[in-house]
């Protein structure tokens, strides 16, 4: 239900890009808004301040003052602050009631949500859901990936495709897709949750009472989302296996839809520009959205060939001397990279891997890098654990370098047919982000070009 701002104190945490859209979004209903960061300002951060500031938005950084908080009639949390933290506690005793940017955008909005969560790939599902939509409606990708939908509920939109972690369901307790989709599920943010229960509990919310979607879709290859289905709201698709009268499905070396029973060809594999098992999972995904709200046959397939997948994953860089390298920076955990890595069946291919270490299992990942790499190339914090890891299992065939430089280099003195950057693990040994990283993995590629 909509709200009547006028003049209400409303208290938003953290300077992140969906922080500021909703700052922005409440300053213009009328709102008094109070920005809060917990760091102090940068260099970057200071154009961003004197814009809110412009508009009668109060800021602080560099910690959380009472004045700040006292008498707040909401708070609007950005996704990285977790719920255990001091200032989460502060709220708490204040009685404050503390929301998600999502859970501000969906209540002042009638504009039906396509709700996409997972471990791993609900970017890539995330954008070329929006990617098809669009050939017949205006169905932009927002949440984690594009605008937040704070920026984009007061324009004339007939869908908002929302890439959803679980801090942002977390914080979304009335949130009611039209279509709520769940890629697959793997340990991850266990510290943030406080557990891998309530890591699963916070994705779960949008497919079950009471934010029952009318359409639940969901990957029929992961057995815990299997377990899960007869707890879902709505009418159930399955994707990546031929399960149930609804699904989506590889068959004759094409992927098909079924729906009540009836089924129809959508696209051949040798047709679809992105490679790997997976990447056939999130167009799987994305068939089924476009085909409930009833995209054409003809404008699902001509999307889905002119699609080009999300930066940093599996991203084809350039071809060097017979090696072709993808950039998979994405793949910030061993069961994103596994993915990845069963993508290639060449007999040479070379994984470069490591980073920081989240300490998750790796027996997998080592199994699975027997089967489809003949060298792994180490980088970063988690070298070593990784290393013993691999031995442990059989892989011997292995190099550690000190830099993601020196690793291409060396890449490119093995000639493989592939050579593959997985880390398997975050970033923040040597890189920023995931993103720094990728780009620096392309550049350097690109550099050899020439």
């Amino acid at each position: 239900m909509r709200t009547n701002w006028f003049e209400k104190k409303v208290l938003i945490l953290g300077l992140s890009k969906s922080g500021i859209a909703a700052a922005k979004y409440l300053n213009k209903k009328g709102a008094d808004v109070y920005l809060t960061e917990k760091k102090a300002a940068s260099e970057e951060d200071k154009a961003k301040i004197q814009e809110l500031e412009s508009l009668g938005i109060k800021v602080e950084t560099g910690g959380h003052s009472d004045d700040f908080i006292k008498e707040a009639y909401i708070a609007i949390t950005s996704p990285g602050i977790p719920p255990h933290s001091e200032i989460m506690k502060k709220l708490a005793d204040a009685n404050i009631h503390v929301i998600s940017e999502i859970e501000l955008a969906y209540t002042q909005t009638s504009i039906p949500f396509i709700a996409i969560t997972g471990t791993n790939g609900k970017t890539t599902t995330t954008a070329l859901t929006s990617h098809i939509l669009s050939t017949e409606y205006k169905a932009p990708a927002c949440g984690n990936i594009g605008k937040p939908p704070c920026d984009l509920i007061d324009d004339e939109n007939d869908y908002l495709v929302c890439e959803l972690s679980s801090y942002q369901l977390a914080m979304s307790p009335s949130l009611q897709p039209q279509i709520s989709v769940w890629t697959n599920f793997t340990p991850d943010h266990i510290d943030w949750h406080q557990g891998l229960e309530n890591y699963f509990e916070a994705k779960a919310k949008i497919f079950k009472f009471p934010q029952n979607p009318a359409f639940s879709v969901l990957n029929a290859k992961d057995s815990k989302l299997v377990e899960f289905a007869p707890h879902t709201a709505g009418e159930l698709f399955f994707f990546a296996e031929d399960k149930g009268a609804n699904c989506c499905f590889e068959k004759n070396e094409a992927i098909y839809y079924k729906r009540n029973g009836k089924e129809e060809e959508i696209i051949k594999l040798a047709e679809c520009p992105l490679v790997g098992e997976h990447n056939y999972q999130n167009i799987m995904c994305a068939i089924i959205c476009a085909k409930i709200v009833g995209i054409s046959n003809e404008h699902i397939k001509d999307a889905i060939m002119s699609f080009k997948a999300p930066a940093h994953r599996l991203e084809k860089v350039a071809e060097i001397n017979g090696t072709t390298f993808y950039n998979d920076s994405k793949g910030t955990n061993p069961e994103a990279s596994i993915v990845a890595i069963k993508s290639f069946n060449e007999p040479n291919v070379v994984l470069i891997a490591g980073g920081r270490d989240k300490n998750t299992d790796l027996k997998e990942f080592c199994e699975e890098t027997k089967k489809h790499i003949k060298t792994v190339i180490l980088i970063g914090e988690a070298a070593q654990r990784f290393e013993d890891n691999l031995r442990a299992n059989g892989f011997d065939n292995i190099i550690r370098e000190n830099s993601l430089q020196s690793a291409i280099d060396k890449s490119l003195e093995l000639h493989p047919n592939v050579a593959l950057l997985s880390p398997a693990c975050a970033s923040f040994d040597m890189f920023k982000s995931y993103e720094e990283r990728g780009e620096v993995f392309k550049e350097y590629v690109l550099s050899k070009l020439g």
